[in-house]
């Protein structure tokens, strides 16, 4: 029975990383959403009006992205909204590598070169 709980503590585990990176490469829509969320429930939306509003603001975010890169004729103006939704995920894949190499590796520089490679692969996505 301790062997099934310790394997099933590692594949939760697994599953939450896996989890957190995939939230780390949609940043920009999740960071729009929980502010517009948060600003909807101070104006007293209540609970459930405020996740809906999140929610509604993170799709159109993410879809008004998707819809201006398809649009956009000039490279220039396709590189600008990509680096819109490129950089929040670098950095939060950065702090998510970082934090999780916080856990096991004691050597600061190891662990922001590894957390680097962290952010560079999750921002590539």
């Amino acid at each position: 029975m301790i062997i099934i709980g310790i394997i099933l503590s590692f594949v939760a585990l697994g599953f939450f990383c896996g989890l957190l990176f995939l939230l780390a490469v949609h940043a920009l829509p999740v960071l729009a959403g929980a502010t517009t969320a948060l600003l909807a429930y101070d104006t007293g939306a209540g609970p459930i009006g405020a996740v809906l509003v999140g929610m509604i603001v993170g799709v159109v975010t993410l879809v008004g992205g998707q819809i201006a890169v398809a649009v956009a004729h000039s490279s220039l103006i396709r590189a600008a909204i990509a680096l819109l939704f490129v950089v929040p995920a670098a950095i939060a894949g950065y702090y998510a590598t970082r934090g999780f190499l916080h856990i096991s590796m004691p050597a600061e520089g190891w662990r922001d070169a590894l957390a680097l490679i962290g952010a560079i692969r999750r921002s590539s996505r």
